[in-house]
């Protein structure tokens, strides 16, 4: 229910639209409830002010002689509550201030002291024929009772009181208080619906608009919506449909460009190529013949062979960027140990790494960690690890590990040079990039190893990740799934060398202690 409420607009103003109807109808009720039950009270009032000035009237015709005895008294209540008719509207009391000892005289079994101390006191202090009134309880004979409202004056020396019950005012009142909570709840669902019926009409171009981006994200640049009409959402569909030719023209224009670029950058590597064999064919011929030369030329011929080594090597890269460019790449997968791998990459770049001072340690799991891979890119991407910690290791150690669980494989290749500065962990994989660009490359680089072997890790469905703090070193992970086309959740190997995270570990908490 919660995910539907913050992803629903129309779930929110229907439930909104229903609360606060729900109060306005709720204050509203209990004010015409108010407004109704002062009416009939007041009318009812009234009334029974009518009643009692006439039968005050008729009692002093009737007492005025002077005091009488009981049998009067009750004739007197008889015929002044005969008068209320057949419905018996009303009761009524007559009380002798004279004989305190008598409660009163009363009709239709109605007890004399349902007339409240309090409205006989002012009754009896009060002037001749002066009306007052309240409400109470009117009590019966047989046990009953019912609220009413009570009236009452002073005749001669005897106090006369109308009992009015209250029990048609009330049924009144149930009556329109269920009247009032039925249109109450109908109004309630009429404006829910008025208001789901507003929203559905702005909701459903919303939903379309984001369907249409959505298929556009998706790469369907024809994609475009339905404009009706001339209103707001009409014009957002125009910009929408704006949006997307204009998008769909750059992008187009972009696949051009870009397809001319790789196919240039094919072109020109396939068409020097020639040109390269004949130049490789004269400078072996010469590198050959260098001990017959003089020095100067003899170091010229060293140099061309080296140049031109370098200058194979970035054509070969060259041409694999452009395979990954277009999108003709593909995977060769193997079932093969991974150590097996390590061993022949770190063979290779053994001598370069004596050459620059360094020693490669390598940490292998004593058993054999099969994985299905790309030989071939695999080993390409060590060697442009393990060349580029050479290149930057400062003669230090270099660290090879290699660790697998259920899911995945990792190689993890750590130096201990000049590491990286904050925020070049992403970018050592753009093309060409140097952390410092005024340093020259001392192992013959092309700058483009660990873009492709970046491009290496993909292709395997893998991660090619680093990690680096200035004159703390670096450290490139490298994991694969052990089954090809498998989606890989996790390395077993961290990214962030254990030693590293040792370290900070105690500035940790001496930092939480120094907080606390």
């Amino acid at each position: 229910m919660q995910a539907r409420w913050r992803r629903s607009i129309r779930v929110r103003v229907v439930t909104t639209t229903l609360v606060v109807s729900a109060i306005v109808v709720a204050v509203l009720g209990v004010f015409l409830m108010q407004q109704i039950t002062n009416a009939l009270l007041e009318a009812k009032e009234r009334a029974a002010l009518l009643q009692l000035d006439d039968g005050v009237g008729i009692a002093q015709g009737r007492l005025a002689t002077g005091p009488s005895d009981p049998e009067t008294l009750n004739d007197v209540v008889t015929t002044l509550a005969r008068r209320s008719g057949t419905a018996g509207l009303y009761e009524v009391i007559l009380i002798d201030d004279r004989d305190p000892g008598i409660n009163g005289f009363s009709s239709n079994a109605i007890k004399p002291d349902s007339v409240p101390a309090r409205l006989r006191l002012q009754v009896e202090r009060a002037p001749a024929s002066n009306p007052y009134r309240t409400y109470g309880r009117l009590s019966y004979d047989d046990g009953t009772s019912t609220a009413g409202l009570i009236v009452g004056a002073k005749v001669n020396a005897y106090q006369i009181y109308y009992l009015f019950p209250l029990n048609q005012e009330r049924q009144s009142l149930v009556v329109v208080q269920r009247t009032l909570f039925g249109v109450g709840a109908a109004l309630m669902l009429l404006l829910a619906a008025i208001a789901s019926l507003v929203t559905r009409q702005v909701v459903i171009p919303v939903r379309l608009a984001a369907q249409s981006a959505e298929r556009l994200a998706a790469g369907r640049l024809e994609e475009r919506m339905k404009v009706r009409g001339e209103d707001d959402l009409a014009r957002l569909a125009t910009s929408f449909n704006d949006m997307a030719a204009n998008l769909q023209e750059k992008i187009v224009q972009l696949e051009e460009l870009s397809k001319v670029q790789r196919q240039f950058v094919s072109d020109v590597s396939h068409e020097l190529r020639t040109p390269l064999t004949t130049i490789r064919i004269a400078a072996d011929v010469l590198y050959e013949a260098r001990e017959d030369f003089d020095p100067l030329t003899s170091r010229s011929a060293e140099l061309l062979q080296s140049q031109l080594e370098r200058f194979e090597g970035l054509l070969a890269d060259l041409l694999e960027i452009s395979r990954y460019d277009a999108g003709a790449a593909t995977l060769d997968a193997e079932s093969i140990d991974v150590r097996e791998l390590v061993l022949r990459a770190v063979g290779d770049t053994e001598d370069l790494a004596e050459r620059k001072g360094s020693k490669i340690v390598q940490q292998l799991p004593g058993e054999a960690t099969m994985a299905e891979v790309d030989r071939r890119r695999v080993e390409r991407i060590l060697r442009n690890l393990l060349v580029n910690a050479v290149e930057h290791g400062e003669g230090k150690d270099i660290v090879v590990s290699v660790a697998a669980d259920r899911d995945a494989v990792a190689i993890a290749v750590r130096d201990h040079g000049c590491g990286l500065r904050p925020g070049e962990a992403h970018m050592v994989f753009d093309r060409f990039w140097r952390a410092d660009p005024a340093r020259a490359r001392t192992t013959g680089g092309t700058g483009l190893g660990l873009s492709i072997s970046k491009e290496d890790a993909r292709l395997h469905g893998g991660w090619l990740q680093a990690w680096g703090e200035p004159d703390q070193g670096c450290q490139f992970r490298l994991s694969l799934p052990r089954v090809a086309g498998a989606e890989l959740r996790g390395s077993p190997l961290p990214l962030v060398p254990p030693e590293v995270e040792l370290r900070r570990a105690p500035y940790a908490e001496l930092k939480l202690e120094a907080d606390a």
